[in-house]
């Protein structure tokens, strides 16, 4: 692995570069440009704040805001965010830029790392639009934001190893890229984010336990929301997780990558 470091670090600038050309690209010809990568969350959120704080009359324990639902859910959508786009992203990664791989020599692994660096400046953005939110419906941003920085890590970090993973697996076997879209979609369902984990039953809360983006997204929800730190002892599973899959996926990577360009 640090053999791979060190060659993103000597091709640092092409991927500083291949960065702000695929932020460019992605906004090509759209007069909203950036705009979408904040309205599209913002109005999931607005929908599922009103079906479920006003229809169902979702309650949270212990927040007594009239917009904590609203908070809430952004919270859990902003952890979802940066760790979809970078998992579903990197899973055709190396199919999407076959043409480039046939025709550049450049470490390979270099772009997972520009589909890591792309989804954390769009995160970035989000997290500004959120704050602007916050602060219109009167919440306020606390002393806990230090903790962040620690669960964008991690989300990045399980991201990039399930992502690079599933996009050396996708060169050889295209229906993973095909499977993990549906994935993702159930997996959201069966993660805290737009519904109260207190309401999960009792026999089921074991098996919401096991599931890593649980610790990730109620780390940023008691950031955001309650002003409080992450459970350091639930974001070691995720942490664990993200560094197994990586030295896995490595492993394939570096196996794999003389037959890669032949296959695309």
């Amino acid at each position: 692995m640090n053999t791979w470091a060190v060659a993103v670090y000597r091709y640092r600038h092409f991927v500083m570069s291949s960065i702000v050309n695929d932020i460019k690209a992605r906004f090509a010809r759209s007069r909203l440009g950036a705009l979408w990568v904040i309205l599209q969350p913002l109005a999931q959120v607005a929908i599922f704040a009103i079906v479920l704080s006003e229809v169902l009359a979702a309650r949270l324990p212990g927040v007594e805001s009239k917009f904590a639902f609203a908070i809430y859910l952004t919270a859990g959508l902003m952890a979802w965010s940066l760790f979809s786009e970078i998992v579903v992203r990197s899973s055709t990664v190396f199919i999407d830029n076959a043409n480039l791989l046939k025709k550049i020599s450049f470490p390979r692994v270099c772009l997972p790392v520009v589909v890591a660096g792309s989804s954390l400046v769009n995160n970035a953005m989000l997290f500004v639009a959120i704050l602007v939110v916050f602060a219109l419906l009167g919440h306020w941003a606390g002393i806990a934001i230090v903790y962040l920085p620690v669960l964008v890590a991690v989300t990045t970090l399980f991201a990039m190893g399930l992502g690079l993973l599933l996009g050396v697996l996708n060169v050889f076997v295209r229906d993973v890229g095909q499977i993990t879209g549906v994935v993702i979609q159930l997996w959201f369902w069966l993660t805290p984010i737009v519904y109260p984990a207190n309401i999960i039953p009792e026999r089921f809360r074991k098996f919401v336990e096991l599931n890593p983006m649980t610790h990730v997204v109620e780390g940023y929800q008691n950031v955001l929301l309650r002003n409080e730190a992450p459970n350091f002892s639930g974001l070691l599973l995720p942490l664990a997780l993200g560094v197994v899959l990586m030295m896995v996926a490595f492993v394939l990577f570096r196996r794999a990558s003389a037959e890669m360009v032949d296959v695309l």
